[in-house]
């Protein structure tokens, strides 16, 4: 194959050809036609004639092309037949016998996949550039395919191939991208390590969460949530949002985290709760805003009691498959200040289910939020099966994958209609209380009487029937009508628990022996194997103690 046969199609080859071929003027005839205007001839005597610079078809392409560092070669007709390569493409991949087809003269272009390359720019007569492909030779090139001509005329066609040299801008780049990756895992495991590793799992709850970071990119954002067993049965559920992402919303994440476990120890309602919480928000930093629901379960009660800064509805299944969105009343989000927010309920009896969970679930940038809302309520109503499931139904529903570009949280409860055995296992009784001297010796007999029913070994029925006894009478002492005793058992404690009208406070203390009182919250507390007390919603206040039942 003669190679000066052939040429790339180069922008003004034609022009530069055709001025070539035109026929040679006399300098003397061309002055004669310029007319007006032209150069006069004694000026022209002292013009300079430039020196003479090659057209780019008069260059030799071959010794050019063998000096450039990128890979060039060259092959034609339909087989590919190696035309030439230059002596870089040699020093990289060995010499070529010029004739043979590209398949078996150039094998590293086959293993690179550059073959149907050759045939799309052969048919098309249009370049093809594929780019950065490990070679054999263990280095990175780009290739540049461009379709080329016989300059003969003949209409033979075939491809120019130029291959560049990138290693370096490859390595950089996997360097790049394992540095974002390792950056990545870095945050994911701050976001993970800062929720809670295991989740705290009621008597009367079961309970399930999912947490899934969303995209690729290494700012992980401030998804939230969590469980908090309060004692007295009672169980706090929360769930939050911090807005932005990276390691800053991380942090402000874990920090409202941490005082939201702390406030709740304190058994306020849910209102105060986050009252308590906008404060702090604004303190860590009055630019960072987030949203949080905040929910406490009282199973005497039957319904979820739960306050809302800014964030989205809960959503609740009862028993016949009726979803229920809990949206009002709503606050604005954590962190705005002065603002009083309010308490709010929703029915959460046996055989109920609820969801808690981050706006990543439901919101699309092609839809309205409240179709997002919508669909989850749709895909929630047929969701059955463990809080595990309904969890996981509910992220596949909503089409949440690895690399949705927004976080995820979903925090599901059931309250499981108990029947059989299992009901056995969960009793309630109550006794209301009218004062008097008679009060006492008629709790300690109520209590007797229903720890005796509940076939309970004779330690903890005498323990029991002790607490009952010195709770009342604190009440009796201290507090005020209406009083009431309340005693649960669940298949893994006993609870008792005495309300009344008076809002003060009993605190543990150290009795002098002079003192004719003090020591009936001191001998509960030390009996028990835990303690505590609230003010209840409707004014007055709650005082309970817990006894862990043994193993059967």
């Amino acid at each position: 194959m003669n190679f000066t046969r052939w040429s790339a199609r180069l922008p003004g080859t034609q022009r530069r050809a055709a001025a070539r071929t035109e026929p040679t003027v006399d300098p003397d005839r061309r002055a004669e036609g310029r007319g007006e205007g032209s150069v006069p001839a004694a000026r022209a005597e002292h013009l300079t004639e430039p020196p003479s610079v090659p057209a780019v078809d008069e260059l030799p392409v071959r010794e050019v092309l063998d000096r450039v560092p990128a890979l060039v070669a060259l092959v034609h007709g339909p087989d590919h037949r190696l035309a030439y390569v230059n002596a870089a493409y040699a020093a990289a991949f060995g010499a070529r016998t010029p004739g043979e087809p590209a398949r078996d003269a150039l094998p590293e272009l086959q293993e690179l996949g550059l073959l149907p390359l050759l045939d799309q720019v052969q048919r098309s007569g249009k370049p093809r550039t594929l780019k950065s492909r490990k070679a054999p030779d263990g280095r990175s090139y780009t290739f540049s395919c461009t379709p080329v001509r016989e300059g003969d005329g003949s209409g033979g066609r075939g491809v120019l191939v130029f291959a560049t040299d990138v290693t370096d801008h490859a390595e950089a780049a996997d360097r790049l991208r394992a540095s974002e990756r390792r950056q990545r895992e870095t945050a994911v495991t701050l976001q993970r390590s800062l929720l809670p590793q295991e989740l705290e799992q009621p008597d009367d709850l079961r309970i399930a969460a999912t947490y899934q970071p969303g995209g690729t990119e290494a700012a992980v954002g401030g998804d939230w949530y969590d469980v908090i067993t309060l004692g007295g049965g009672r169980t706090a559920l929360v769930i939050g949002d911090v807005m932005g992402r990276g390691v800053r919303a991380a942090a402000v994440m874990g920090q409202l985290r941490t005082a939201v476990r702390a406030y709740a120890r304190l058994d306020l309602p849910p209102h105060e709760v986050l009252q308590l919480l906008d404060g702090l928000a604004t303190e860590i930093d009055a630019n960072q805003i987030a949203t949080c629901v905040y929910a406490i379960h009282d199973p005497n009660e039957g319904r979820l009691v739960y306050s809302s800064a800014g964030h989205l509805p809960i959503l609740v299944r009862d028993e016949n498959g009726t979803v229920q969105r809990a949206d009002e009343p709503t606050g604005p989000p954590l962190g705005t200040g002065g603002w009083m927010h309010a308490s709010g309920s929703v029915p959460l009896g046996p055989g109920s289910t609820a969801v808690l969970y981050t706006d990543g679930l439901v919101e699309r940038r092609d839809e309205d939020l409240d179709e997002g809302i919508a669909a989850l309520e749709r895909a929630l109503a047929g969701a059955t099966g463990t809080p595990q499931v309904v969890c996981d139904r509910l992220v596949r529903s909503a089409g949440v994958t690895a690399d949705h570009d927004d976080d995820v949280a979903v925090l599901v409860l059931q309250h499981p209609a108990r029947t059989g055995p299992d009901a056995d296992l969960f009793r309630n009784a109550a006794l209301e209380l009218l004062g008097g001297v008679e009060a006492a010796p008629r709790a300690r007999a109520f209590a007797s009487g229903v720890l005796t029913s509940w076939r309970f070994p004779a330690d903890l029925h005498d323990l029991g029937v002790l607490a009952a006894s010195e709770l009342v009478a604190n009440s009796l002492q201290h507090g005020t009508p209406p009083m009431r005793l309340r005693l649960r058992r669940t298949d893994r404690r006993l609870i008792i628990e005495v309300t009344d009208g008076d809002d003060h406070l009993p605190r543990r203390r150290r009795a002098e022996p002079g003192d004719e009182s003090g020591r009936g919250i001191a001998i509960v507390a030390t009996i028990a194997s835990n303690w505590g007390c609230r003010r209840t919603p409707g004014g007055g206040k709650a005082v309970w103690c817990e006894f862990a039942l043994p193993k059967s």
